[in-house]
Order: C-alpha cells, then sequence, then structure tokens
C-alpha cells in the first residue's frame, strides 16, 4: 500500500486505531476519523508520524451531522492529494430492549451504523473510482444472526451488510466493497457482557478464545491490499463462532 491514502471512521482507538496502524505498517498514509476522542486520535498521529513524516492525520467529525461526509472526504483529499480506500469503522452498540426504542436509539444505531457509511462512500466514489479503490465496511456478526437485547443495532448492522453487497454492484467495476463481520474481539467498556456471559460466548467459538483488533485489521488489509478478485463478500472473523451459533 505504498502511499495509499485511507480514511479510516472511528480510528482514533479500539479496533479502528489497531486497522490504522496495519495499513500504515504496509506503506498506506492515514487519515484518523475521530468524533470526540481528540487526545486519542492525536496521539495516534503523532505516534504513526514519528515513525513516517507527513504520513497520518486527524480529522474531527460527528457522523451524525449529515453535513459532515462531503467534508470528510475534501478534507482528506486537500491533505494528502487523493483518496484510495475508505474504512467504514465507526459504530454505536448499546441495549434496546422492544419496548424501550425512541427516536434517539434509532438516530444513533441507524445513523452511526447505516447512514453514515452509505453518505460517507457516495461522497468518497468518485476520487475511489479515479483510483481503482475500495471501501470495507464492519459489519458484525450478528447482523445475520441477531443479539437478544439488541434488535435495533443488529438491524442496522444487516442494513450495513446489505448495502456491501448492493455498493459492490453500484461501484463496479472501479471500486471493490466488502465487509469483515468480527466476532468476540474486544467487548464493551460499559458492563454489558458480564464475566460469565463473556466465557459463555468464547467458549461457543470453535477456538475457544476472544480475538484481537488486530485480527481485524489484518483482514481488513487483505481485502484493501490483496484481494483484487474480492467484492461484494462478508469475511466473519469471530473463531468460528457462528459455525453453530443458534
Amino acid at each position: 500500500m505504498n502511499g495509499e491514502v485511507v480514511l479510516i471512521t472511528g480510528a482514533a482507538k479500539r479496533v479502528g486505531s489497531a486497522i490504522a496502524r496495519e495499513l500504515h505498517a504496509a506503506g498506506a498514509r492515514v487519515v484518523i476519523h475521530y468524533r470526540s476522542a481528540a487526545d486519542d486520535a492525536q496521539a495516534l498521529v503523532d505516534e504513526l508520524n514519528a515513525r513516517r513524516p507527513a504520513s497520518a492525520a486527524s480529522v474531527q467529525a460527528d457522523l451524525l451531522d449529515t453535513t459532515s461526509f462531503s467534508r470528510l472526504v475534501e478534507d482528506t483529499v486537500s491533505h494528502f492529494g487523493r483518496l484510495d480506500a475508505l474504512v467504514n469503522n465507526a459504530s454505536s452498540f448499546f441495549l434496546t430492549p422492544v419496548g424501550t426504542i425512541d427516536e434517539v436509539a434509532w438516530t444513533d444505531l441507524i445513523g452511526s451504523n447505516l447512514k453514515a457509511p452509505l453518505f460517507l462512500t457516495q461522497a468518497a466514489a468518485p476520487y475511489l473510482a479515479d483510483a481503482r479503490g475500495a471501501v470495507v465496511n464492519i459489519t458484525d456478526i450478528h447482523a445475520e444472526r441477531p443479539l437478544a437485547g439488541y434488535a435495533l443495532y443488529c438491524a442496522a448492522k444487516a442494513g450495513l451488510l446489505g448495502l456491501t453487497r448492493a455498493l459492490a454492484i453500484e461501484l463496479g467495476p472501479q471500486v471493490r466493497v466488502n465487509a469483515v463481520a468480527p466476532g468476540p474481539i474486544l467487548w464493551p467498556d460499559d458492563d454489558a457482557f458480564p464475566a460469565d456471559e463473556r466465557r459463555r460466548i468464547v467458549e461457543h467459538t470453535l477456538l475457544k478464545r476472544e480475538g484481537s483488533p488486530e485480527d481485524i485489521a489484518r483482514t481488513v488489509h487483505f481485502l484493501l491490499a490483496e484481494a483484487p478478485y474480492i467484492t461484494g463478500q462478508v469475511i466473519n472473523v469471530d473463531g468460528g463462532r457462528t459455525v453453530h451459533l443458534s
């Protein structure tokens, strides 16, 4: 990925930062999008630029703001002169049991997980087409096998999975569009999954262990840089959990 420019949403920490480090190590120039984690984003940019000067930058935007999409793309192209790839990683995740779902939850979960990837990809499409580039969406294994209590999140990720396939049709042959669906990689920062529930989930994987953010990052790298004949696909990175998930 020597010199290619990649915009990664939600890249200041957690899985997003692992993706940024992986792609940067492969030679890409990366644009770190963040919403509120300014300090984390700046620290990551400083870390990457220390390794290779002028190879990383950050952009701030609230992806629930519909005016932000074109600006994110324009800022990226203004800074680096091109855009070769987009990773739609930013995501909200929280409980929405049926009976408690409201417009606020709808706007947040659908907005971050489905609406933003659609409109950001649309804004980036002309530049990606010029570069014969690629998009990777971070979905979830629960897009196809819903998780109890998270109906709205699962519906949003299911929409993103469908969008991945639809955009592969719409943007081909110039632009490839694929998805990576994580399983148990990083637990939420809150207490949504107690220790016994985490153990049960991990036990249900065929590999009997959690994955790492680097597992996701390496798969994103593969789809962007080493898979020129793959589009419209989703790769589950879940330790085999979906093989027998009921």
